[in-house]
């Protein structure tokens, strides 16, 4: 299995662009105060990351400044995190374990999140209706350097799908429906928190009409026992209307932040953080899947001391 997650991760960053090309170089962090790296802002990580920040700002001690850096994903918050440009960063949890590729030095997790689940994505009508049928159609696979695009390649690897067996077009979410709507792609990847609002655009309602393919529950628990970050999860009844649940599977997302905050630091931004659940989940739906009782995790970066502090006070954490 360890082979396999080292072929994936080559494969990751090879088609991502780790290879030494010329990139961006983002703005500093905001001087003594916090800057989170989040995703598209048509996404859930930006919608809460944004919210948070707010709270932060009223909330914490003194006032602080802060700021939120729309990016790519999960694999382009790693390395802002990494490059010291923001103390903190929303990321999902399989692609950072394949980025690392073992034990972090640098990195620390705040805490675990809520989960996001693979939306496949089609037009009504499509003949599209399994994963296998994927083969030889256009397919949006996420956004370059995301967390999408990460899941979206180890999925299909799970049903012997490599990128040569169809058209990978590398999509942000707005451009994946926005390419569905004018039908020139055929499916699209949109792995995200409960309700993505690009898909919700493309409702009945708004004009147009999609279909999740669904991952039966079989194949689901299946995919969990090759790839354990996935988990057989479901799309409730009702969210993209719907009548019926529709199995897929979820990924566990988490809050990480850099290993040199000081203790103190990241026990306020923790603390700050979940007595203001409610509130955040105005910003975003998903945001109501946050509990305290699961912010202890197996992750795979280790907790910061000063997170661990908070989870400890408020019994929650387990193991040693």
């Amino acid at each position: 299995m360890r082979v396999v997650w080292c072929v994936l991760l080559c494969l990751l960053l090879s088609s991502c662009g780790w290879g030494g090309g010329a990139r961006l170089v983002p703005p500093p962090s905001v001087p003594d105060g916090i800057s989170i790296a989040t995703g598209s802002p048509q996404g859930p990580y930006y919608s809460i990351g944004t919210g948070l920040m707010k709270i932060y700002e009223r909330d914490l001690a003194g006032g602080v400044a802060t700021s939120v850096q729309s990016t790519d994903g999960t694999v382009e918050n790693l390395e802002l995190l990494r490059a010291g440009k923001v103390e903190m960063a929303l990321a999902m949890a399989d692609t950072a374990s394949f980025y690392l590729g073992g034990p972090s030095t640098d990195l620390r997790a705040m805490a675990a999140l809520y989960s996001n689940h693979v939306q496949i994505v089609t037009l009504q009508g499509s003949p599209i209706h399994r994963v296998e049928d994927l083969r030889g159609k256009k397919v949006g696979v996420g956004a370059p350097n995301s967390g999408v695009e990460a899941n979206s390649r180890s999925l299909l690897n799970a049903y012997g799908i490599q990128y040569e067996d169809f058209e990978p077009h590398y999509l942000s979410y707005a451009e994946a429906m926005e390419q569905l709507r004018q039908r020139t792609i055929d499916a699209a990847f949109v792995t995200s928190g409960l309700p993505n609002p690009t898909v919700l655009e493309m409702l009945p309602a708004n004009g147009h009409g999609v279909r999740m393919i669904p991952i039966p529950m079989e194949e689901a628990e299946r995919l969990a026992e090759g790839y354990p970050f996935f988990r057989p999860s479901e799309i409730p009844a009702g969210m993209y209307h719907n009548e019926a649940a529709i199995p897929t599977v979820s990924i566990q997302n988490m809050m990480l932040v850099r290993q040199d905050l000081p203790e103190e630091k990241v026990y306020d931004l923790t603390r700050v953080l979940f007595e203001n659940l409610e509130e955040l989940s105005d910003y975003h739906e998903a945001a109501k899947d946050i509990q305290l009782e699961r912010a202890w995790a197996n992750l795979p970066v280790p907790y910061h001391p000063g997170a661990e502090r908070f989870f400890r006070e408020r019994g929650v954490v387990w193991g040693e």
